[in-house]
């Protein structure tokens, strides 16, 4: 199946990612799966022992639900490949790269800063706890990054030159740029919880990025300078 994941922090522009890829007449990219929180267990003992016999742990059983529910779902859409943004695969990269040994990685960045503001500003958390919180996820994708082979695209060339952004995507991909990536209208589900749920991204077209924080917190600044940002 060659999924395609993209790992990212929180608040980091991937329901728009996603929107301009599932435009592609070759990807689809629903809502934000989870299926890192899909678990399967055993109820008695001789289940156990009947999967153990067939060389399956409760993670290679997980590994299989959550291809089934991928697959199901790729072959709803009609589409070859199908693409997964959720921000909280980044914290079981080891897991989708053993479950897909096949699978393709993109790495979306932002400047720290504007995720923690943005995190704040979306939830009941104070910018401490933002920045804390946006932290962890950051720290998984630069973990992520080290570990795995993929394609970085930060958040400000996507909405500066979508077209280039799109494309550079597609090259990595090994598919062919489609036009029709750049008017990717509504998408199909926009719920807090599941991507961004803005009218920002309702409104169907690539917008300028919010300005830079004023202030950087302490907190993130190592991780500007990881990822190339200026402090």
């Amino acid at each position: 199946m060659a999924p395609v994941f993209i790992l990212c922090p929180v608040r980091s522009g991937s329901t728009l990612l996603r929107a301009l890829l599932n435009a592609h007449p070759a990807l689809h990219a629903p809502h934000e799966l989870h299926v890192r929180r899909l678990t399967v267990g055993f109820s008695t003992k001789l289940a156990e022992r009947a999967m153990d016999a067939l060389g399956h742990n409760q993670a290679d059983l997980e590994h299989l639900l959550w291809d089934r529910v991928m697959h199901r779902e790729l072959l709803r859409s009609g589409k070859p490949y199908i693409v997964d943004k959720t921000p909280a695969n980044a914290f079981v990269y080891q897991r989708l790269a053993t479950c897909w040994p096949d699978a393709r990685f993109v790495f979306l960045l932002r400047h720290p800063a504007a995720i923690a503001a943005s995190w704040h500003e979306a939830g009941n958390r104070t910018p401490e706890e933002a920045v804390t919180d946006a932290l962890r996820y950051m720290k998984a994708v630069q973990r992520a990054r080290k570990d795995l082979t993929g394609h970085t695209v930060r958040y400000e060339d996507l909405t500066d030159d979508p077209e280039r952004e799109t494309r550079a995507i597609c090259a990595f991909l090994g598919l062919d740029w489609d036009p029709a990536m750049l008017d990717y209208g509504t998408p199909d589900v926009v719920l807090k919880g599941l991507g961004d749920w803005t009218d920002k991204i309702r409104s169907g077209r690539v917008q300028p990025p919010r300005e830079r924080p004023d202030t950087i917190p302490d907190a993130v600044k190592p991780m500007c300078r990881a990822w190339g940002y200026p402090t």
